[in-house]
């Protein structure tokens, strides 16, 4: 059993991502920076919370609400930005066996049809995440559209993979209309083991 420290804080991840196909380097190093950004305030928040907990704020004391309310968003940021910059890779292979490949192919019919039921997905209008979810109670994947980091994500399933679809994923490198260019990119780019190591 791992027991947590009181003042333990997160560390910012450090990927490097240089040569991407389609996602060029600059795109990388603003995001690199705004993922830090919610690595800086969740632990802040935290921080904010733990001193109010202390003073014995509770639930019904606004301050606290509001703090707490805010930390969902600030850490499920920074956590959905790790899942996106883990899941992708220099030397992308094409999913060609093993359990994952299996269960889009059963899914979706093969990994092509869900490739295109995902990039769908992302290229619908508005800003989020794209997520193939793993729900283990039914050893399925569920594409998801996620329009904010808190919100929409599917209690008790495993992100599998992680697509950004906010604007600073994209915008450096490609015109709002050629947001389908950006996805194809992203699936180009995925770290298919790194994926199919979140099944568990």
């Amino acid at each position: 059993m791992t027991v947590s420290t009181p003042n333990a804080t997160h560390a910012p991840k450090k990927w490097d991502l240089k040569g991407l196909h389609g996602i060029s380097d600059e795109t990388l190093e603003i995001h690199f920076g705004l993922y830090e950004g919610y690595v800086k305030n969740t632990n802040t928040l935290n921080e904010r919370i733990a001193d109010l907990r202390r003073g014995g704020a509770a639930g019904s004391d606004p301050a606290y609400a509001e703090l707490v309310r805010r930390l969902g968003w600030e850490f499920d940021g920074m956590r959905l930005h790790e899942y996106y910059f883990d899941n992708l890779t220099t030397s992308s292979k094409e999913l060609q066996s093993g359990r994952l490949h299996d269960l889009l192919g059963d899914q979706f019919g093969s990994i092509d049809a869900w490739k295109k039921d995902f990039a769908a997905l992302g290229a619908m209008r508005g800003i989020g995440w794209v997520i193939a979810h793993y729900d283990r109670s039914l050893d399925r994947i569920v594409n998801t559209w996620v329009g904010d980091h808190n919100v929409n994500n599917l209690a008790g399933c495993e992100p599998i993979v992680v697509m950004d679809v906010w604007e600073h994923a994209f915008f450096r490198d490609y015109k709002p209309a050629e947001k389908g260019k950006y996805v194809e990119a992203f699936i180009a780019n995925l770290d298919w083991k790194a994926c199919e190591a979140r099944l568990g």
